[in-house]
């Protein structure tokens, strides 16, 4: 068992120096209470045919093993013991041109070694056969966070239907990743769900995943890929194949809702859109993409159902809480991420709105400026941004691996 947790809340680094000791102080408190699900992870979940395949695979060569130790130590102790020193003052006899015994120190090996490859390569075309009619997710991995299309679900509103961070997927049934790269080498794993799998830049790998139990699974990146790889997280939720079907149906139809002139929202709508020009605040529409809006974005994850996940900063904050964002503790942890992404995460390419500095491939940026008013805004906007109750994936769903019996939320 692989246990995940840990406080992803001491990731303060580079320019923010000794004079941003003092005042992370205060942030790490904050961070340091951030809700966490605890949950762990398991190579042995039998829900998943990979799983499944690879644990009957090992039986067969772990068996094969005992047998082997155990015949070269009876081997051993037998010899050793019937030709002793004390028992023979004769000189060893020798064996060399014993062709019997030279031929079984030959072929013995040779068929071991064939009958694991057998197991190997049997197992092998087991767990990378694709599945044509399977239903189809691409992936793409980038410096630090997760992002999760439908090709065949094309949105009213334009587009491909996407998700970041958050993977949602049919149970009792395969489905198909084609996972793919927009910088450096990753690794994609879910272990509850199958193997490891190296997210690559241009190269698309294609396999086939499954689960035969509903459920939200820890998935991690796998491959040193930079200052926040272990800040690079994500959630896979199964769902029952009728649910997961009227799930994908209302992300089709979405369209973001039209925020109330003079609220909070809209208010927000137009610092994403727009940023604010005399404090050199960028426009978050510049990286991320919002369905039903102009914002289309690639830089950064899509956003168009961020009112709906329960991760935050590719998984490193969680509001497992019905309340999501609007939870007073969540609400604080969004805050201090849109307010100085890259301090919070090592690594983030997200602009500063505290008018601090970052890197951006190693080039030094100077921040924007945004006051904490209106990046409470911007907060309330992106809360607005929830699909109907209906199709709330989250909702009544078992958090797998987590200490409590299922962690339902």
């Amino acid at each position: 068992m692989l246990n995940t947790i840990q406080d992803r809340s001491r990731g303060i680094r580079g320019r923010a120096g000794r004079l941003g000791v003092l005042a992370a102080v205060p942030l790490l408190t904050l961070l340091s209470g951030c809700q966490q699900t605890r949950q762990s992870l398991s190579i042995g979940d039998f829900a998943s045919a990979y799983n499944r395949e690879i644990w009957w695979m090992s039986l067969w060569a772990i068996a094969l093993s005992i047998i082997i130790f155990i015949g070269v130590s009876y081997a051993l102790f037998y010899t050793v013991n019937k030709f002793r020193e004390d028992k023979h003052d004769a000189a060893p006899a020798q064996f060399h041109g014993n062709n019997r015994l030279e031929v079984a120190l030959v072929v013995v090996p040779v068929l071991i070694v064939f009958g694991l490859s057998v197991l190997a390569v049997k197992s092998l075309a087991v767990v990378n056969a694709v599945d044509a009619q399977a239903p189809k997710i691409d992936v793409l991995a980038r410096q630090f966070w997760w992002n999760f299309s439908y090709p065949a679900a094309t949105a009213a509103a334009g587009g491909t239907v996407t998700n970041g961070n958050e993977m949602i997927m049919p149970a009792k049934q395969g489905v198909t990743l084609t996972i793919t790269s927009g910088d450096v080498i990753h690794g994609f794993w879910a272990p509850n769900i199958g193997g490891q799998r190296a997210a690559m830049p241009a190269v698309n790998k294609v396999w086939t995943v499954d689960s035969d139990r509903a459920g939200a699974y820890q998935g991690n990146c796998s491959q040193l890929c930079g200052a926040s790889h272990a800040n690079m997280r994500y959630k896979v939720v199964v769902l029952e194949q009728d649910r997961y079907a009227s799930t994908v149906s209302a992300m089709q139809a979405y369209r973001a809702p039209e925020p109330a002139p003079g609220s909070a929202e809209a208010r927000g709508y137009a610092l994403f859109m727009q940023g604010k020009a005399s404090t050199r605040a960028q426009a978050c529409a510049a990286c991320h993409r919002v369905q039903g809006t102009t914002a289309a974005g690639a830089a950064g994850p899509d956003l168009s159902f961020f009112g709906t996940r329960r991760t935050l900063g590719a998984g490193m904050w969680e509001a497992m809480t019905e309340e999501r964002w609007e939870d007073e503790q969540a609400a604080e942890q969004l805050h201090a991420w849109l307010k100085h992404a890259p301090v919070v995460k090592p690594g983030a390419l997200m602009p500063r709105y505290d008018g601090g500095d970052y890197m951006i491939q190693g080039k030094v940026q100077k921040g924007g400026t945004l006051t904490d008013t209106e990046i409470d805004d911007i907060a309330a906007y992106l809360r607005s941004l929830r699909l109907p109750e209906a199709a709330d994936y989250w909702r009544d769903t078992p958090v797998q691996g987590a200490p409590t019996a299922g962690g339902s939320q």
